[in-house]
């Protein structure tokens, strides 16, 4: 499909895949793949065609190129994350600690650099689908004035209803799950995002700072704590 043009829809069972990529090469090779794995799954040419396909056939998952005509990858993703929590998988040439961490920043939820193999692509396809459809038995996590409902992936501040992306809700899940212990950077790395950033990347602690605001929005204290050189904990003040 040519650039601009309307996505296009594929008739197998099995979760929504929304693949956004110019690169019409690239854009098949996914396509085929995501399809020999059962998945139904559409194609958008460019950011503003994968935007209005995503608004009016909401999908399960988006794979999304960072390079795009128009709008870019990161401008889609903020986008995209702004209206839902949809898992958001980004294709990148990019390989740089800062780059991954500006696209995770924007919402990504895992990020796959060019040239990649099909099946590593589909193994991290099924495991963002696995965390988010993974609260097959809802329960409501309870700390101090903090509720977690892990059917809905929505956080309640006392009545004050906080909505999440999906790995806010992992990090803060993964807190709620294990209150007043101390978890280093590796355990969180490893619970949360399943594989290691390197040493240099501060995505934890952009992603601590994202919950802090929200949880503390309204001047509430501060659950979610720093223990300098080794990593967090939830306790209270």
């Amino acid at each position: 499909m040519k650039a601009g043009d309307a996505a296009k829809g594929g008739t197998m069972a099995g979760e929504r895949i929304l693949i956004i990529e110019d690169e019409e090469r690239i854009a098949q090779f996914v396509e085929r793949g995501m399809i020999y794995e059962g998945f139904r799954v559409s194609v958008a040419r460019d950011g503003k065609s994968g935007l209005d396909f995503a608004r009016d056939n909401p999908p399960d998952l988006v794979i999304l190129d960072w390079m795009l005509p128009g709008l870019d990858g990161l401008e889609v993703c903020k986008r995209l994350r702004a209206a839902s929590g949809v898992a958001i998988l980004m294709l990148t040439a990019k390989d740089d600690v800062r780059d991954r961490v500006e696209g995770l920043e924007a919402g990504a939820d895992d990020h796959l650099v060019k040239p990649f193999s099909i099946d590593e692509l589909i193994a991290r396809v099924r495991a963002l689908l696995r965390r988010a459809t993974k609260a097959s038995q809802p329960e409501v996590l309870r700390f101090v004035d903090l509720a977690l409902d892990t059917g809905t992936h929505r956080a309640f501040r006392d009545k004050r209803a906080i909505d999440l992306t999906t790995k806010e809700y992992e990090l803060l899940e993964l807190f709620m799950r294990n209150p007043r212990q101390v978890l280093t950077r590796d355990v969180i790395f490893d619970r949360v995002w399943g594989y290691d950033f390197g040493g240099e990347s501060n995505i934890i602690e952009v992603y601590v700072r994202y919950l802090r605001q929200k949880t503390e929005q309204e001047g509430e204290n501060r659950l979610i704590h720093t223990v300098r050189g080794v990593g967090y904990v939830m306790r209270e003040e």
